[in-house]
C-alpha cells in the first residue's frame, strides 16, 4: 500500500516547506562549542616596580607598628604590674597583663571580620589607612593612662579598654597588609616580597625590645615603675603618623581595581541581582569554609611559636630562670634582629621549592627541636639562653616568612581581603595571642618548666597535618586574578608558552573580569571612577 506522504511522522527525504528534511539532524541543533579564551598580552599585569616598592614600604611601615606595641607590652608585664595592681602578689600581677594581652586577641576576629568586608567593598588602602590611625592613637592613650594610685582599679579598666581597641584596629591589619602586597607582587616573587612584612613585624619586636633595655638601663626599674614604662607608648604617636603619611601614598592594588571595573561594569549591563559583589562575612564562610579552616590551623601553629618566641619568652626568662627584667629583655634581641633579616631568606626559599615545603620545615623543625631549646634555656647561662632561643626562633623563620603568601592565595580577589580577616584573626585569637597565658598557666599548675615545649610540639604536630591540605601557590597567579609579571618580556613569553606551562590553567583565569575593565577602560572611563 502506497505510503501517505502527508503524515506528521515524515519518512526521511521528506522536505517542509523550507526545503529540509525536519527530522535530519542539523547543525542548528547540535551544541555548539566556543572556541576556548586565550590568554593576551594585555591581560598579563605587569607590576609597576616603583609603585610595589611604594606599596611595601607603606605596609611594611604599619605592620611594623602594630609589632612595635605588642612588643613593648610583652616586654613591660613585669614593669607594669606594680603600677595597675600593687597591691597584688607579682603572680598575679603577671597573669593579669598577660590576660590583658590576649584580651586584645579576642577583639580581633571583630576587627577581621569588619575591616575585611569594608576592605572587599571600598578597596585596601583607604581602610588599611584607618586600622594604622586607630591602632597608633591607642597605643598613644596607653602612654597618658593614669595608674592604680590615681583611680584605683579604673586604671586596669582603662589598660584593658584600650587594649581591646587596639587589637579591633589591628584585626584589620596584617590580613589587609598581606592582601595587599600579595597582589601587587609579581606571581614568581610574591613570597619573597610578602616575606617583607613579617620582617617588619620581628624588627618591631627588635626596637620595641632595645628601647624598653636603654630605659631600663639608664632609668632603672624603681623610675621605670613610677613614669619611665610610659615612653615606649607615648614614641608610638609620632610614629604614627609617619606611617600613615607613608600609607597615604601608594595607590589601589592592581588586581582588586580589575576587580571592581569589572563589577562596575557588571552593574551597568546586568541586574541588581546578577551583579557580582563582594561577598558578607556569611558569604565568605558558606563558600569558603574548608580553606578558612586549613588556614586557621597553619596560622594556629605558626603564631604558638611565633608569639611563644617574642610576647611571652621575657616574662619566662624572668618569672621561671631567674633573669632579671633587664636581660629577660636584652637577651631576646639580638636572636630576632638575626630571624628577621633571615625571613626574606626563607620567603624566597618558598619560590623556589613551594609554600608547603617550606611551611612543613617549620612543623618539623617545632616538633624536633621545641624540648632542646628548653632545655638548653633551663642551663642558665647566657651562652645556653642564647642557644635556646636560636632553636625556637628556626622553625619561627619558615613558618612566618610564608603566611603572608601562602594564606592570601587560598582565596579569590573579591573575596581575600574578607576571608583572610576571619581565618587569621580567629586563629590568632584562639591559639597565638592566648600562648603567653596558656603556658604561663600550664606552668603555674604543673611546676613543669618544659610545658612550653610540648606545647609548641602538639600545635605543630596538628598543623604539619594542615600544610598537607594547604593548596600550592608558589609562581601561581592568584585566585580571581590574571597572571602578574616583572617585565613586558615576562609577560609576552608568558602568553607565548601558555598551552604547555603547568603554573598557568586558562579554565581558571577570571577572563570576564578582565574582559568587563577592558570594556569600561575602552571608553574611556577612568579606573575606580
Amino acid at each position: 500500500m502506497p505510503t501517505d506522504r502527508s503524515r506528521t511522522d515524515s519518512p526521511a527525504g521528506a522536505r517542509n516547506a523550507s526545503g529540509t528534511d525536519p527530522a535530519a539532524p542539523t547543525a542548528a541543533k547540535k551544541p555548539r562549542l566556543l572556541p576556548r579564551r586565550r590568554l593576551k598580552e594585555s591581560d598579563v599585569n605587569v607590576v609597576d616596580q616603583p609603585m610595589l616598592k611604594k606599596a611595601l614600604g607603606g605596609t611594611i611601615v604599619g605592620n611594623t607598628m602594630e609589632w612595635y606595641d605588642v612588643g613593648v607590652f610583652g616586654y613591660l608585664i613585669t614593669t607594669m604590674g606594680p603600677v595597675f595592681l600593687p597591691e597584688s602578689d607579682p603572680t598575679t600581677q603577671t597573669l593579669f597583663l598577660l590576660g590583658t594581652f590576649a584580651a586584645t586577641f579576642i577583639a580581633r576576629p571583630l576587627g577581621g571580620v569588619i575591616f575585611g568586608w569594608l576592605g572587599d567593598k571600598m578597596g585596601r588602602q583607604k581602610i588599611l589607612a584607618t586600622t594604622l590611625m586607630i591602632m597608633a592613637a591607642s597605643t598613644f592613650a596607653v602612654g597618658l593612662l593614669p595608674g592604680y594610685a590615681q583611680i584605683g582599679l579604673w586604671a586596669a579598666a582603662l589598660l584593658v579598654l584600650l587594649k581591646v581597641v587596639q587589637g579591633f584596629s589591628t584585626g584589620g591589619e596584617y590580613a589587609g597588609a598581606t592582601t595587599f602586597v600579595s597582589e601587587y607582587a609579581a606571581d614568581k616573587r610574591r613570597g619573597f616580597f610578602a616575606s617583607f612584612l613579617d620582617l617588619g613585624s620581628y624588627l618591631g619586636f627588635a626596637i620595641g625590645a632595645a628601647l624598653v633595655s636603654v630605659l631600663q638601663l639608664t632609668l632603672g626599674q624603681d623610675t621605670m615603675v613610677d613614669w619611665g614604662w610610659r615612653i615606649p607608648f607615648l614614641v608610638a604617636g609620632p610614629l604614627g603618623l609617619i606611617a600613615v603619611y607613608f600609607r597615604s601614598k601608594i595607590e589601589e592594588s592592581p588586581q582588586f581595581q580589575a576587580t571592581l571595573d569589572a563589577q562596575e561594569e557588571q552593574a551597568k549591563n546586568a541586574s541588581a541581582g546578577d551583579t557580582a559583589t563582594a561577598k558578607g562575612p556569611v558569604g565568605i564562610v558558606k563558600a569558603y569554609w574548608r580553606p578558612i579552616i586549613v588556614a586557621m590551623v597553619v596560622v594556629a601553629a605558626a603564631n604558638t611559636a611565633g608569639y611563644a618566641l617574642t610576647s611571652y619568652m621575657p616574662t619566662y626568662l624572668t618569672e621561671s630562670k631567674g633573669y632579671d627584667e633587664v636581660h629577660g629583655t636584652l637577651l631576646t634581641i639580638p636572636v630576632l634582629v638575626v630571624m628577621s633579616l633571615c625571613i626574606p631568606l626563607t620567603g624566597k626559599l618558598s619560590d623556589r621549592i613551594g609554600r608547603r615545603p617550606v611551611l612543613w620545615i617549620g612543623a618539623v623543625s617545632t616538633i624536633a627541636l621545641a624540648i632542646p631549646a628548653f632545655l638548653l634555656i633551663g642551663v642558665g647561662q647566657i651562652w645556653s639562653t642564647l642557644a635556646g632561643l636560636a632553636l625556637v626562633a628556626f622553625p619561627v623563620t619558615f613558618y612566618v616568612a610564608n603566611l603572608a603568601s601562602a594564606l592570601p592565595a587560598q582565596f579569590p580577589t573579591s573575596s581575600r581581603y574578607g576571608a583572610m580577616g576571619i581565618a587569621y584573626n580567629f586563629a590568632v585569637a584562639i591559639f597565638g595571642g592566648t600562648t603567653p597565658f596558656i603556658v604561663a598557666a600550664l606552668i603555674s599548675a604543673t611546676g613543669n618548666d618544659m610545658m612550653p615545649a610540648y606545647y609548641l610540639m602538639a600545635t605543630s604536630l596538628v598543623g604539619a597535618v594542615a600544610i598537607y591540605f594547604l593548596k600550592e601557590s608558589a609562581n601561581r597567579p592568584l585566585p580571581g586574578s590574571m597572571p602578574s609579571v616583572d617585565t613586558r618580556a615576562e609577560a609576552k613569553e608568558l602568553v607565548a608558552t601558555q598551552d604547555e606551562n603547568p603554573l598557568i590553567n586558562l579554565d581558571e583565569l577570571p577572563f570576564e573580569t578582565q574582559d568587563a575593565a577592558d570594556s569600561q577602560a575602552h571608553r574611556g572611563v577612568p579606573a575606580g571612577a
